[in-house]
């Protein structure tokens, strides 16, 4: 019998779960769409957003991180190995459904970060917060949101649909996280239903 084509392999689960915040807004991402995680790491998003049936990019700077990521690129992730804080933008005028960042702040990316979502996508960000140095790791004040910025940084350019400053358990950490929507002009003048949280799954005839 022949192996199945290699398209059609789904990877292993990742090492690690997807941030809860992630988890919750990914219903915002349109169906199908091209997902961007930035920072990917060991892809944990990558592997997320791939079981439900998006195509993802990843990029990070570490080979390590690439190298692990072997196996779903060979499921079709585009996974890019590039240095985004000391060279070019490795996207160069692409626009993706979603930008996915985690635990990962470098300000002078936003304005690329925001224009490469593209109309009727999202972006789910989420990070540490000013306050994480009175419990912990990062605490050097250019790694640390201050209070709000992330709601200044997406105005206007972007929706807000929900947002989120303060502190969390397990581990204790400050964090700051936002999920935005980059609305498209209706001919109809409806507003789009940015639900606040998963819709219902379809039922069936039974």
């Amino acid at each position: 019998m022949n192996p199945p084509a290699t398209d059609t392999v789904r990877p292993p689960s990742p090492p690690h779960p997807p941030s809860d915040w992630v988890r919750r807004w990914s219903h915002l991402v349109p169906a199908g769409g091209r997902v961007l995680v930035v920072a990917c790491g060991t892809g944990r998003h990558l592997y997320g957003f791939h079981a439900l049936g998006h195509p993802v990019t990843g990029v990070d700077r570490s080979p390590e991180a690439i190298a692990a990521l072997g196996e779903l690129a060979r499921a079709g992730a585009e996974i890019v190995q590039a240095d985004i804080e000391n060279g070019p933008w490795p996207f160069p005028g692409r626009r993706f459904d979603a930008v996915v960042v985690t635990n990962y702040l470098w300000r002078p990316l936003w304005p690329t970060l925001l224009a490469s979502v593209a109309p009727g996508g999202a972006l789910l960000y989420e990070t540490f917060a000013h306050g994480n140095a009175s419990v912990g790791r990062p605490a050097r004040p250019e790694f640390l949101l201050q209070p709000g910025e992330l709601l200044d940084l997406c105005r206007p350019a972007l929706r807000v649909v929900a947002f989120e400053d303060g502190f969390l358990d397990a581990p204790a950490r400050f964090v700051q996280r936002i999920a935005a929507v980059r609305e498209t002009a209706s001919a109809q003048d409806i507003l789009p239903r940015h639900r606040l949280s998963a819709p219902p799954p379809a039922q069936t005839a039974g």
